[in-house]
């Protein structure tokens, strides 16, 4: 690729994101158009837009995403969902903050185990019905539980995308994740759910009325089609399961969800129209149109010279390179999706590893790099699949959450969790 064509395709990625950013037009038609010029300006082509490894749509997150909404549509239909949102606020005391506090401690958990966006999947629903139950806007509560995802997901090799790529590439096991970041996740979500009591104090608005009709009902009532209920918590299982052991198997994440998809359209037989009410068109369209845009960066090079450009500026000083990796992967993650920019960086960053003979100090800059990365998808609305996920099932339910109305929370909470994580990275490896 030339350098016209780099500017060029710098150019049309900036305008869509301005697009995006400032919704002057659906952020669905910014993506689809920014995508469709990055092919116009020979930025990309059929082929790398849509089957090379490191450019083309990252189909395994658009297919994981619509094989869990088809679960989801389905057990959507027991009064499940509602089953659990009376259960927490009634054990919550119908406190606003304090069922904010649960939920989020239940995400950031979850997204350990599984990963954020099947997180967000399953609580999502769970979180608007509790909010409608005790009257409160919901908008402020999916905020502070997508971030908690992110922050949680950071913690395992299966929480985020990157991770899984890390670890790959740097033959690092699940346990090595737990013991390295878990520790510091741990701090983090505490952090975050003190700094909530802050972020969102004007949505806390304890209504007694509401409350007192809510202890008052019977959660159990909630349950429409019990048969249904078992039938698709069996397959609910199975598929977390393979979550779970997906590695271990040789099976893909999405692989997972489309035969959990499959055998929860079975075994419900439900008709289309319902195991497809929950799916967000728009959201897998969104997700496409951006897969685009940003392997067409990766195509004409920008993404690996800003990532060689941050290797040579540390050269062999490591704590320069942790914090480079830290910071810059964080602000980068925040723009452009950061599955292909750490995909395009791991490489760069091996080499650095391997020159430092296996010290730790050299084996932190893993480390830097996935915080910086999982952490950093939280400053904006686009940043990581998770919020974009859940900005969909918010508007699709009538509570629209702005691009700037969701990254006027997440810049904050990104910037302090990745400043948190520098001494600690620092206090462990290089003191």
């Amino acid at each position: 690729m030339n350098d016209l064509t780099a500017i060029l395709a710098i150019g049309v990625f900036v305008g869509a994101y301005v697009l995006i950013a400032s919704e002057r037009v659906h952020r669905v038609a910014a993506a689809l158009g920014g995508a469709a010029l990055m092919v116009v300006i020979g930025a990309t082509d059929a082929e790398a837009a849509f089957f090379a490894e490191e450019t083309a749509v990252d189909w395994n997150v658009i297919f994981l995403l619509l094989g869990m909404m088809i679960i989801v549509s389905v057990i959507k239909q027991t009064g499940f969902f509602e089953y659990l949102a009376i259960y927490a606020a009634k054990l919550a005391k119908g406190r606003p903050y304090r069922i904010l506090v649960l939920l989020c401690v239940l995400t950031a958990v979850a997204s350990a185990l599984l990963d954020n966006v099947t997180t967000v999947l399953l609580m999502a629903p769970v979180t608007l019905l509790v909010c409608t139950t005790i009257g409160v806007r919901p908008e402020p509560f999916l905020i502070a539980e997508v971030l908690a995802s992110n922050i949680g997901g950071a913690a395992t090799l299966v929480g985020d995308p990157p991770n899984i790529i890390i670890g790959s590439r740097a033959g690092l096991t699940f346990a090595d994740f737990v013991v390295n970041l878990g520790p510091i996740v741990v701090l983090l979500t505490i952090v975050f759910v003190v700094m909530a009591r802050w972020l969102f104090r004007k949505a806390f608005v304890y209504h007694p009325e509401r409350v007192e009709a809510l202890m008052s009902l019977d959660e159990k009532k909630a349950i429409r089609d019990p048969v249904l209920l078992r039938r698709s918590l069996a397959v609910l299982t199975a598929t977390v399961v393979g979550f779970l052991v997906h590695g271990a198997i040789g099976t893909e994440p999405a692989v997972v969800a489309l035969l959990g998809a499959g055998a929860m359209v079975l075994v419900s037989r439900t008709t289309s129209e319902e195991y497809l009410e929950e799916v967000e068109w728009p959201t897998l369209v969104f997700f496409a149109g951006l897969f685009i845009m940003v392997g067409a960066l990766v195509n004409v090079g920008v993404i690996e010279a800003i990532g060689e450009w941050m290797v040579e500026t540390v050269g062999d000083d490591y704590l320069a390179a942790m914090t480079t990796l830290l910071f810059g992967s964080a602000v980068l993650s925040a723009i452009v999706d950061n599955i292909p920019f750490v995909a395009t960086v791991t490489p760069l960053v091996q080499d650095l590893v391997s020159a430092g003979g296996g010290s730790v100090q050299a084996e932190s800059l893993w480390w830097a790099l996935a915080l910086g990365a999982d952490l950093g998808g939280n400053a904006t609305a686009v940043g990581a699949s998770a919020n974009v996920v859940v900005i969909g099932i918010a508007a699709r339910n009538g509570y629209p959450i702005s691009f700037w109305h969701f990254t006027k929370y997440g810049l904050i909470v990104a910037a302090v969790t990745v400043t948190i994580c520098w001494p600690y990275l620092y206090l462990r490896y290089f003191v």
